[in-house]
Formats: C-alpha cells, structure tokens, sequence
C-alpha cells in the first residue's frame, strides 16, 4: 500500500511558478525544512546542504527534488515527507525554485552518457579527493564529513550520471563543494577519472542500499 502511494505522488508536470503555490511551499517549508535546511534553504556545511544554491537548482531535475522531499534518503537524518502530499510536496518545490538564478539544464544534464571506466581506480580517486569531505564510504555527515551521503542508494538511485560528472567538474558555488576539473580544479581530473569516480560509486549504490 505504500509504494503505492509513493507510486502516486509521482510528479507528472514541470513544477508552476504561481504566487500562491509559493506562499503555501515557504509556510511548508518553515514547518518542516527550516531546522535542518535553514532559513532561505541556504544549508549548513556538515549538517544539511543547500537547497538553494543556483548550481544545484541549475541542475537537478524535478524529479529528483521532488522524489528526494517525498522518499528521504534511507540511512541520512533526511526522512521522508510522502505524508504532505503531492501538493504539498511540489508546494516546497515550487518555492525552492523561486530562489533560482541559472537556467534550468537538468534535461541537457540528465541526458549526458552513462558513465564507464574502472571502479578500481575510480575508488583510489574518491579516497584522495571526495572521501575527506564526503566519507571514506561516502557516508556523509555520518562519518564526521562536511559533505553529503552520495555513496547512499537514496542519493544514487535518483541522480543521473550527468548530474553526478557536473557536480563534481564543476562544484557549487558559495559551498565547500568545488570544481575538480581544469587548471583551476582542486586536482584537474581528467574526464575519464571523473568517470571511474561515478562507476565506482554506482558500485556503493548496490552496496548501500
């Protein structure tokens, strides 16, 4: 009965941008986001990220803000909230959109390649330049990191590799999530690194869920 429920909740349309839509978000948002997410939905490193920042609302797709908002993320202090509603639920969405000031290119994104390489070497690149934030099992916050749980299915299961290759080419700005590609990057990974990295955590996700 409820993956039924979660079944419906699904999004089926893009996320509005009405007035009154937003009004009933920020009072949801206030009622159940605030404490961790802080006001404005700026985050707090090492105990909840950014639901605002302009990068991750560039790139994440509605289905993966929304579906995150209603399932949780399973083993995270990130609990579900499938019991507000579909439209409470995009209630919140459209109200963290209002804060946005890129372009949307989460279907660009989400539609890049799947990633390939060598797990093997992709985890001797996550232990040199993701595990000190993120946790040597990409635990997160849990492992004492200032970064978020992305080797947990929750995270994993709904992002797509193109979101995962973005973020980390590119970081988010006003975070401690920087880029790590270019001469710029923390240490210049080259494309294919960037890969084995994403290979390698879909092999947490199957042992993390």
């Amino acid at each position: 009965m409820y993956a039924l429920l979660l079944c419906l909740l699904v999004p089926t349309t893009a996320i509005s941008d009405d007035s009154l839509v937003i009004a009933k978000g920020k009072d949801l948002y206030e009622k159940n986001c605030v404490f961790c997410h802080q006001a404005d939905a700026i985050g707090k490193a090492g105990f909840a990220p950014s639901l605002t920042n302009p990068e991750f609302l560039s790139t994440a797709s509605d289905e993966l803000l929304l579906g995150t908002i209603r399932d949780g993320r399973l083993g995270t202090g990130m609990p579900p909230f499938a019991h507000l509603g579909l439209d409470g639920i995009e209630a919140i969405g459209v109200y963290l959109r209002a804060h946005s000031e890129l372009p949307d290119r989460s279907a660009e994104i989400d539609s890049q390649h799947k990633a390939q390489g060598d797990p093997v070497a992709g985890k001797l690149w996550f232990d040199q330049v993701c595990a000190t934030c993120h946790g040597p099992q990409g635990d997160g916050y849990i492992a004492g990191g200032t970064g978020t749980a992305i080797g947990k299915a929750g995270f994993l299961n709904k992002v797509s590799d193109g979101f995962i290759r973005t973020t980390i080419k590119f970081g988010r700005s006003n975070t401690r999530m920087r880029g790590f590609s270019g001469p710029a990057g923390l240490a210049n990974l080259t494309d294919q690194e960037i890969d084995d990295i994403i290979v390698y955590l879909r092999e947490l996700e199957k042992q993390n869920h």
